[in-house]
């Protein structure tokens, strides 16, 4: 027998060993970033206006998957685009699919209509979803690889009011939100036959100019000539400056489709230019394109969200033609905007009952009087977590509310309330199964003497 067991008369216990957990210091990847509840304010005050103006213009709510096959974006995008190529998240499930994450909604949507059959719905069809996409962009101000994005799109009808009514939906959001200082760019770049032959002619021009561009847009001037447009570098942006502009070789059909909507927007009244060198640089688009900016005193613009016309796109996922239009807001835009700008953010309502208890019996019961009041539509707060009746009453007076409900330990036993008054101080005891009634009575009471006030 061991020392310790003669000593003890007992076992020696085996010591066990707990390997200790090293904390994992992690911060978020670069490109996406928290929203906290210090931010929200303005984040549901946008996400409000955004859907209100949905609502009142007649667009339906549908949702897509974040996910989606890696072959309709790249059907859609283009093999060689720059969003596609270097942009779009791609990477293989555990089924060894390949699938995406969405950069932007107008695919799945187009996709959506027409896997559902929604063609055999009345015309037009009005869609709007918001939600989030995904773009390996390079992180920079305004830009994240995680965002926020609002679409709405119109499908079945051709008619250019129907152009002009998103870019007035478009510049009703921004204004709804506090946002000044708007211009939108618009042009046009035709059908697909005529965009084909425009781009021949670009093709041609810039294989004339070759040796002045850098070596990196030599390479686009055959798989996507279109794509040269968006350098910032002074040297391509001279080349660019001579190059044929869209606009100036447009069929017959999108000219009048164009002049027809420039006439809808003068009529509007709403702050437009034309831009004969706009071109979004997404394949999917023809005849209406545009974009929005805000501009700052210093003349700076800060593009918000853009659209346009994709009226084969529906076609080209196999179903029967289709015209169709819409437009995108980056949302994280917009709030950065409405910060800048010290715009109006979200009041939440504020309640008019707040809900005081001493004890833990009175806890128990005071969780189904805060049911019941809520159930009634009535608006009520409380402090579960403090026990002290004069905290409980200093955060009432700070909140401003009409009417306080304390349930003490005796009233719990009693199975009654007592409501109190916060303008007169004068209090009363009920029974706890009239305290909805009760309630409504007093708030009833306190408008009308607020009237006379």
């Amino acid at each position: 027998m061991t020392a310790a067991k003669k000593a003890t008369g007992k076992k020696a216990k085996k010591k066990t060993n707990v390997k200790k957990i090293k904390p994992l210091k992690c911060t978020s990847l670069p490109g996406v970033h928290d929203i906290l509840p210090g931010e929200q304010s303005y984040w549901q005050q946008a996400r409000k206006v955004l859907s209100d103006e949905a609502e009142e213009y007649g667009f339906g709510r549908i949702d897509v998957p974040i996910m989606e096959s890696e072959s309709l974006f790249r059907h859609v995008h283009g093999e060689t685009s720059e969003l596609y190529e270097k942009e779009t998240y791609c990477f293989k499930n555990r089924s060894r699919d390949d699938v995406v994450l969405r950069s932007d909604f107008t695919p799945a949507i187009a996709r959506a209509y027409t896997e559902n059959g929604m063609v055999d719905l009345r015309k037009p069809i009005k869609l709007f979803t918001i939600g989030h996409a995904f773009r390996h962009e390079r992180v920079q101000a305004g830009r994240c690889r995680e965002f926020v994005q609002a679409n709405y799109d119109i499908f079945g009808e051709q008619d250019p009011v129907l152009d002009a009514q998103v870019i007035q939906i478009a510049h009703r959001v921004l204004q709804k939100l506090g946002i000044k200082n708007i211009q939108f760019h618009v042009n046009s770049v035709g059908t697909r036959e005529s965009r084909a032959h425009y781009r021949e002619l670009l093709t041609a021009y810039f294989e004339s100019r070759r040796t002045k561009l850098p070596s990196k847009y030599r390479d686009m001037i055959d798989t996507d000539p279109m794509r040269i447009f968006e350098a910032t570098d002074d040297k391509t942006m001279q080349v660019c400056s001579g190059a044929p502009q869209a606009i100036d070789h447009l069929d017959k059909e999108s000219r009048d489709h164009f002049k027809n909507l420039l006439e809808y927007l003068d009529e509007l009244d709403l702050p437009y230019m034309i831009d004969p060198a706009l071109d979004r640089g997404i394949n999917y688009y023809t005849q209406t394109i545009f974009e929005v900016f805000v501009i700052d005193k210093d003349g700076t613009r800060h593009a918000l969200g853009g659209g346009g016309r994709y009226n084969d796109l529906v076609e080209s996922l196999g179903g029967e033609p289709t015209p169709a239009i819409g437009f995108a807001f980056g949302v994280d835009r917009l709030v950065a905007e409405m910060r800048r700008l010290k715009a109006k953010a979200y009041m939440p309502p504020e309640p008019r009952v707040y809900l005081a208890q001493i004890g833990d019996l009175a806890k128990k019961k005071s969780l189904r009087i805060f049911s019941d009041i809520e159930s009634a539509g009535i608006l009520v707060a409380e402090s579960f977590g403090r026990g002290n009746l004069k905290e409980q009453m200093e955060q009432a007076t700070k909140m401003k509310v009409d009417i306080v409900v304390i349930v003490g330990q005796k009233e719990a036993l009693d199975g009654t309330v007592i409501l109190k008054d916060m303008h007169t101080g004068t209090q009363e005891t009920i029974t706890s199964d009239k305290v909805v009634c009760s309630v409504k009575d007093a708030l009833k009471k306190t408008v009308k003497v607020s009237k006379i006030k």
